[in-house]
């Protein structure tokens, strides 16, 4: 009997919605994460026999059969579109976890998201006894909601032509009461601020740490899914291959941000800050919001998505992969990752340690740029083109853009795309530079062969440090024309170094191609890698003590740690 109410339950809604609003569809592409297993800890039951979508004047009610029902916003009584498309309800086991005084939605919801457009739309559509599609159009953009009968989960899709413009960019945040949903990462938890010390986003404590939602941030190849946890539940967003974002595998962003109302999920589908190459329109972002009893949720199968006639989704047979049998010349005390981007997607692999061999799969066709970096820094960069259904495979590859391979006459740092290893290098990510926790930017003289690499600082600023000093000593038989080298991750207000040796000093070098947002501040030294040498002539260096002097050009920026500045990757001086 069970079986047969819920066929008729099935076709009885099927009926309804068909007559109501017509089905929904479309064509398309996207990425599935490989797959794994579903147990009950993730949220999923056996048996759901309560699975089914129905609606009324405002939402569309779907009961995923494993303890979730979700609510879209279809209508609104006043007749404006404010909130339509919206989730509006998440009850799991009897608790609703919705904000009740907000939606969970794109940016600041769908009728915002192009200037001069507030037309949106919500459809929904039974696929098949199992499958439920609910579709939200909005100008350029095509959102979905899908459940999978038995499933805890939320499996999103979002598309669009062009980059939605009045935010200049696409994200999905769900927000839950804080009291329901009170154990986030710590560094973005801003209960119990004093008030902003920069801008809107970044907040102190009476204790002087400091707190933001930009310091929740991982780099993406670290983190697969995103979330916070309360009493008995687990609510996570799980991500796809963001092979439409853009940024590449060590970009950083704000991820959660834990507030005196809501914790908020944020997942970035693609974004302006920190911004170091163009959006990607036209591609099919996928990503799950996953319920669970508080454990992690795992991988999850999203290949079904296939069959759900979703907009830019790209099957599996249309994709092709790239294989490398080797690279050669590594420094084994580095992971290599290879990275792969062009104007439609993104996509990197880590290689083998050992011999460096690696496979990236699941690729839309095209030519990509293809980088060989050594943890964060590109030592190696080529073109590679990917054919559906097939492998490109290269034979091995000798690394020959590493600085690291060329003698120093001395050397402040490693050459590895990071400024980890510098004073403050490990909190950098984590808190704002005034925090109590950072130790003093302004530093002693760094003395070669004496001081060591945390004692030089990860940042430089313009109105904070702008005098950094290095003294080194020269043999009679070292004496000859040298070149300085100077790296950095990333920049704000176009700073880049400038020298003065020993009261010479160097011209200033142009500008490197850096983000335009702020960086240094908001938990990210993720920018262009850009390495600056300066000619220096025997002349200008002497036998014995030489004084060294770095600071920042620019003629832009404000004040304190929002004048100009950069990041450093390593500094060193070699002959030509």
């Amino acid at each position: 009997m069970r079986e047969i109410m819920r066929k008729f339950f099935i076709a009885a809604n099927t009926s309804l919605l068909v007559m109501l609003i017509g089905c929904g569809g479309g064509s398309g592409n996207a990425q599935p994460l490989a797959s794994a297993g579903n147990g009950n800890s993730n949220g999923t039951a056996s048996q759901a026999s309560s699975f089914g979508i129905a609606s009324d004047a405002t939402a569309f009610t779907v009961d995923t059969g494993a303890g979730l029902v979700f609510k879209v916003r279809r209508h609104n009584s006043d007749g404006s579109t404010k909130g339509l498309g919206d989730l509006i309800s998440l009850v799991y086991h009897g608790t609703e976890y919705q904000d009740g005084l907000k939606g969970s939605q794109v940016n600041s919801g769908f009728n915002y998201l192009y200037t001069g457009r507030s037309d949106v739309a919500v459809s929904s559509q039974m696929v098949d006894a199992d499958h439920i599609k609910i579709t939200v159009t909005a100008g350029q953009l095509t959102h979905y909601y899908l459940a999978l009968r038995g499933q805890a989960r939320i499996y999103m899709g979002t598309y669009f032509a062009s980059e939605p413009d009045t935010l200049n960019m696409a994200r999905f945040i769900v927000r839950v009461p804080i009291a329901l949903l009170p154990n986030g990462p710590a560094s973005s938890d801003i209960r119990g601020n004093t008030g902003a010390i920069e801008a809107h986003d970044i907040f102190g404590l009476p204790n002087g740490e400091t707190r933001s939602k930009h310091y929740s941030n991982h780099r993406l190849m670290d983190w697969s899914y995103i979330g916070a946890t309360g009493a008995n539940v687990g609510i996570w967003i799980v991500r796809d291959n963001n092979e439409g974002n853009s940024g590449g595998p060590f970009y950083r962003s704000l991820l959660n941000q834990g507030t005196a109302t809501d914790q908020e999920i944020t997942y970035i589908i693609n974004y302006g800050e920190a911004q170091t190459e163009p959006f990607r329109p036209g591609i099919l972002n996928t990503y799950t919001l996953a319920f669970t009893d508080g454990s992690a949720p795992g991988a999850i199968d999203t290949s079904w998505l296939a069959n759900m006639a979703l907009n830019g989704y790209v099957p599996a047979a249309a994709r092709g992969a790239v294989a490398g049998a080797a690279i050669t010349g590594q420094d084994p005390a580095y992971r290599y990752v290879v990275g792969f981007s062009n104007a439609t997607a993104q996509y990197w692999t880590e290689a083998a340690p050992g011999d460096g061999h690696f496979r990236s799969a699941g690729m839309i066709p095209g030519t990509y740029t293809m980088r060989i970096y050594k943890n964060e820094l590109a030592v190696d960069t080529r073109s590679v083109t990917v054919q559906a259904a097939q492998t490109t495979n290269l034979s091995p590859i000798a690394i020959g853009g590493d600085p690291a391979a060329r003698a120093a006459v001395w050397r402040i740092g490693d050459w590895d795309g990071t400024p980890v290893e510098f004073l403050n290098g490990d909190k950098v990510t984590t808190m704002h530079p005034s925090d109590a926790r950072m130790k003093p930017w302004q530093t002693a003289d760094y003395v070669v062969g004496t001081s060591a690499p945390a004692d030089f600082p990860a940042y430089q600023w313009k109105d904070i440090n702008g005098a950094i000093t290095v003294r080194f000593n020269l043999r009679p038989d070292q004496i000859a024309d040298m070149t300085l080298r100077v790296g950095i991750t990333t920049a704000y207000a176009n700073g880049r170094p400038t020298i003065t040796l020993n009261n010479w000093t160097a011209p200033i070098p142009g500008v490197s191609p850096q983000p335009t947002t702020r960086t240094l501040t908001t938990g990210s030294y993720r920018g262009n890698n850009t390495l600056f040498s300066f000619a220096i002539p025997a002349s200008r260096l002497v036998a014995g003590a030489n004084v060294l002097s770095l600071g920042v050009a620019s003629g832009s920026g404000t004040k304190a740690y929002l004048s100009a500045g950069m990041a450093y990757d390593a500094i060193d001086l070699v002959t030509p």
